[in-house]
């Protein structure tokens, strides 16, 4: 009797997933034709109230340079990397779950009105990356998939939106290559009008016989491919997991960060921010762990010749996460060109080290000059966490938002 009830749990189990497979592949067919999926709800969360009146309090602990100040933006759960609309109409944050949230700040007060689901017709998983075009198309990057939503900026408003695959379910890597751990994408498109997409590899060092197929892949690299899905070349080699890049807008090199190997010790190995100034060089991944940190897997074996170092060695374990070049007029004149990056906090080290905003001068030639902490305070003095910055995006009136997905809110940061 139990085993004739379990045979059929597991066929009902089945069968209720094919089914829901198949409304999925369905809804997304019917908004590539611009049909409708029959959707009417959206799951929006709620701005203001106690949360919000909680985690201002906090933010009034962080310490930023003299002249800036920083607020609550949104309440928005799980908020990971973030897209900010061409059109200043509303930011697309991902989720390492089965959310994209459109936020929406309606009268400009620079305080989102309005949290909602993106295309909640459409199952996502681990859609970390979001990212736009120049001319409005909004890509986002999931474990293994990357959809098109054109004219995002229009379409948010209704549960249905324009949609259509650019790299098919089960593409974008190997299926049996999928895992639960450095599975956060991200994307840029660049200047050559090319998507640039992180592909981390899942493990803290590979075992050699995987190298020649992630290599392959462009796994434990940056990928880019046309926005079209074709053309698919891997531009980056010997990255461990980067969760962050961008394009300098001086001269349209990429810069991305890095997070290191774990498990070596407190104070090694360097997290790493580094700048690539044409395609196809190696940052010396698994060879080095960090910096010139040789791993321990691979120190009897000689590295290739042409590693690419790093530009800016960050603090062991610090997490560093998402960055972009800052381009706006709002800030100071030795913030404009230079770097924001997000570290989201150490988990392997005995004290932990992290929890802020990070800044990083660019020099005119393209190098990178002195590194300093921007906003802190997320890391109190007994060792917890009051936040987790894992983002930063500039809003349209030169002012930058930050991500935080253990608060699950946006802050926006200031200066008068």
């Amino acid at each position: 009797m139990t085993r004739t009830i379990a045979a059929s749990l597991a066929m009902l189990i089945g069968t209720t997933a094919l089914a829901y497979g198949q409304q999925q592949s369905d809804n997304l067919e019917r908004l590539s034709s611009f049909k409708t999926t029959g959707t009417t709800e959206f799951t929006e969360i709620e701005q203001g109230g106690a949360k919000a009146e909680a985690i201002s309090r906090t933010l009034e602990k962080i310490k930023l340079p003299d002249g800036f100040q920083i607020s609550l933006y949104a309440i928005v759960p799980d908020a990971r990397h973030m897209a900010v609309g061409p059109q200043g109409v509303v930011t697309f944050v991902g989720t390492r779950k089965t959310k994209v949230w459109a936020v929406t700040d309606r009268d400009k007060d620079r305080v989102a009105d309005e949290v909602k689901d993106f295309a909640p017709p459409l199952a996502m998983a681990i859609p970390n990356g979001p990212c736009f075009s120049p001319d409005g198309m909004l890509y986002i990057v999931e474990q293994n998939r990357v959809i098109v939503y054109p004219a995002a900026e229009f379409f948010y408003e209704s549960p249905d939106v324009a949609a259509s695959e650019v790299v098919k379910q089960g593409e974008l890597i190997p299926v049996e290559e999928e895992s639960y751990n450095h599975t956060a994408r991200v994307c840029r498109v660049g200047p050559d009008g090319k998507l640039y997409i992180s592909l981390g590899q899942p493990f803290n060092v590979p075992p050699p016989e995987k190298l020649e197929l992630y290599r392959q892949y462009g796994i434990g690299g940056i990928i880019r491919i046309n926005q079209d899905g074709t053309g698919r070349e891997v531009y980056t080699y010997g990255v461990r997991n980067s969760v962050g890049h961008d394009f300098n807008p001086a001269n349209g090199e990429l810069w991305f960060t890095d997070n290191q190997v774990d498990g070596m010790g407190d104070d090694i190995p360097p997290g790493e921010i580094n700048r690539q100034t044409e395609a196809g060089q190696n940052f010396g991944f698994p060879w080095y762990g960090g910096g010139s940190v040789r791993t321990e897997e691979y120190k009897g074996e000689e590295p290739p010749d042409d590693v690419i170092m790093p530009a800016v060695e960050m603090d062991a374990h610090a997490a560093d996460l998402g960055m972009t070049f800052y381009t706006g007029q709002q800030f100071p004149a030795k913030y404009r060109g230079g770097i924001f990056s997000a570290q989201h906090g150490s988990w392997n080290r005995t004290t932990p080290i992290g929890a802020r905003v990070m800044f990083t001068a660019v020099n005119e030639d393209g190098t990178a000059g002195e590194t300093e902490v921007f906003a802190e305070g997320w890391l109190d003095e007994n060792g917890e966490y009051l936040g987790r910055p894992v983002d930063v995006a500039q809003l349209r009136d030169g002012s930058i938002i930050v991500s935080d997905d253990l608060v699950g809110a946006l802050y926006r940061i200031s200066y008068e």
